[in-house]
């Protein structure tokens, strides 16, 4: 499915010119080579969640597979550009998993240069088929300016904040893994039902938690990535930015609107995102009435690190706070 772009920012094009201009020199200078250890699997994945649900499939890792993370200095995915050495690491790898928005429109050219010609690829918007979501303005959230390209759809990138999604990329990994390792492939299902089961179990725990709560309505004073996790769970929302948007600085009006919304809601709670200092959230806490709501803080998984990997971070375990501040929220 090929999957349309309405906003085509300038950094991004020229980003994608200038990766196309490295790789080609790349390949005439016969730099792209096979630095691959033998025998070894190699799987590069670019953010956080997919490199957990591999590393959680592989379990013991009977093929002594090589897992690398790509964006893993805290950079989110919408601001990263590889380097020269991320795009070698792609060139020689057995497996390479990507999201497949616009933020990895770089991902086309690197793949054409590729020194393995049987990498197996996994665009996990292309997982989802027709159920991937429009980036949608609701009331009251800001806009940017409209480009020209006012007849091309923008599909929100944030498709691993869905339980539900997470299962369905987990079973495509697995099935992956098995046709590159079909000796341990009994090993790769029997770990991937046990996770997707666990995955199921957090959903059910969401589900409750939303039925529990007499309000459905979360507010965010910040960007929104959380489409699908919203969607899942039939909550609504409203928030001053869309997940993708570049903005930072709320305008008056937007203040206002969610300031209000607050106080006809009576929320106890105004959300932000990682990463965010919170201003725009404080400043709509400000101007309500009451001035007591709580600012809490879900987890987009967008700034994940090697060391917070090693500190014991998952998918799983992001996920469960996030249940807990969700239920705080409502």
């Amino acid at each position: 499915m090929e999957i349309k772009i309405k906003k085509t920012r300038f950094i991004k094009a020229a980003a994608v010119c200038l990766m196309s201009a490295v790789l080609l020199l790349l390949s005439m200078s016969g730099c792209v080579k096979d630095t691959k250890k033998e025998g070894t699997l190699r799987i590069v994945t670019t953010i956080f969640p997919s490199y957990d649900w591999t590393t959680r499939i592989l379990g013991s890792n009977p093929a002594n597979a090589d897992v690398r993370m790509l964006i893993d200095n805290g950079v989110d995915l919408h601001s990263y550009q590889p380097s020269v050495d991320d795009i070698l690491l792609i060139s020689n790898c057995d497996m390479f998993i990507y999201v497949g928005g616009e933020s990895d429109a770089w991902v086309k050219d690197a793949l054409a240069q590729s020194a393995n010609k049987n990498m197996v690829v996994v665009n996990l918007m292309e997982l989802l088929g027709e159920d991937i979501r429009e980036e949608e303005i609701v009331s009251g959230m800001q806009q940017e300016e409209e480009d020209d390209q006012e007849d091309e759809k923008e599909y929100d990138e944030h498709v691993w904040l869905s339980l539900k999604n997470a299962d369905i990329f987990c079973r495509a990994i697995c099935d992956k893994l098995c046709t590159l390792d079909s000796k341990n492939a009994g090993t790769y299902r029997k770990n991937t039902q046990s996770y997707c089961q666990q995955l199921a179990s957090l959903n059910n725990e969401y589900q409750k938690a939303v039925d529990a709560s007499q309000n459905k309505t979360l507010l965010f004073g910040d960007r929104f990535p959380f489409l699908y996790l919203t969607k899942d769970y039939d909550l609504k929302y409203f928030a001053a930015f869309a997940g993708c948007s570049a903005e930072t600085e709320a305008s008056f009006d937007t203040i206002i609107f969610l300031s209000g919304k607050t106080d006809e809601l009576k929320l106890k709670a105004i959300l932000k995102t990682e990463g965010s200092d919170g201003s725009v959230a404080k400043t709509i806490r400000d101007n309500t009435k009451t001035k007591d709501q709580k600012i809490l803080t879900l987890h987009s998984m967008q700034s994940v690190t090697s060391e917070n990997i090693r500190q014991g971070t998952s998918y799983l375990s992001v996920m469960q706070d996030n249940l807990k501040t969700l239920k705080e929220a409502l």
